[in-house]
């Protein structure tokens, strides 16, 4: 069985690539974005890969694998903005941006491991259109917080729902580059 731990680092290193060319090209512009910004990006992203699932066409040429990879990077940036909160000017240079995606993402891929034990790799055998509809019902399940201001009676809050989304975004990668 492939190394989970590994094919999760090589997903993650190609996701932080294009993290890190963004920065260079935009700065930390993601800054100024609130997180239902970002929750409704991901859904944008989300919803693109289920058409292109469910229609096998594409009229932008761009694939699966790209959205993929910018959920699991919007992902990231929405931790980052539910821990910071959103600025109106752009307060970090790509140095600190940089250092805050890496420390988010080990904490996304620490839950990852622990869930991945108690689940005995449970997603290798699962197709990647679920990942797209789990990734989906994160993103609703998302929205309904943030439309709530945050509350919840007996549920996680936003910030897991994204650690989940980018999880489940790292599987569809895992799965489509094998």
């Amino acid at each position: 069985m492939p190394d989970t731990n590994q094919q999760f680092d090589q997903a993650l290193s190609a996701c932080r690539d294009i993290f890190i060319k963004k920065l260079k090209d935009y700065g930390a512009s993601w800054r100024i974005m609130r997180p239902s910004s970002i929750t409704d990006q991901i859904f944008i992203k989300a919803k693109r890969i289920r058409t292109l699932e469910t229609t096998g066409c594409a009229m932008v040429d761009e694939g699966i694998l790209p959205e993929f990879m910018g959920i699991v990077n919007y992902g990231i940036i929405g931790l980052i903005q539910l821990e910071l909160g959103h600025v109106d000017e752009v307060d970090i240079d790509a140095a600190a941006a940089t250092e805050l995606y890496d420390r988010i993402a080990q904490e996304a891929k620490s839950l990852m491991m622990a869930k991945n034990h108690d689940y005995d790799e449970a997603w290798r055998w699962m197709r990647v259109p679920s990942y797209t509809d789990f990734i989906l019902t994160k993103v609703q399940r998302a929205k309904q917080i943030e439309d709530n201001d945050g509350a919840t009676l007996v549920s996680e809050g936003i910030d897991a729902n994204y650690m989940d989304i980018v999880n489940y975004a790292m599987f569809g990668i895992i799965k489509l580059t094998e």
